[in-house]
């Protein structure tokens, strides 16, 4: 555990956006900014580079357009054919046309 009395202040600018968005993906990973900040830092002076990378992944174009199609789906189910079993199904298929 680090000393207090060992520890010094970084002021940094950032675009306040880049802020926020920093701060939502820190908590999501169970972190703070300063925390995360020195977990980068740290890892900057005993590799001598910048090695690493934390993140969240990102859904890809495709799978938001499919996830807000589930969603317009669950929102107006009365908009489409639903089925009992497996046979039901099969049926409407081989009687679509």
């Amino acid at each position: 555990m680090e000393n207090i009395s060992n520890t010094a202040n970084l002021n940094v600018r950032v675009d306040a956006t880049l802020k926020q968005e920093s701060d939502m993906l820190f908590k999501d990973l169970g972190l703070n900014m300063s925390t995360a900040i020195n977990m980068f830092l740290t890892k900057c002076v005993k590799t001598a580079s910048i090695p690493f990378k934390i993140e969240e992944p990102k859904p890809s174009r495709k799978l938001k357009k499919a996830l807000k199609e589930a969603d317009y789906m669950i929102k107006h189910p009365e908009k489409y054919k639903g089925y009992n079993n497996i046979e039901e199904l099969f049926e409407a298929l081989e009687n679509d046309d």
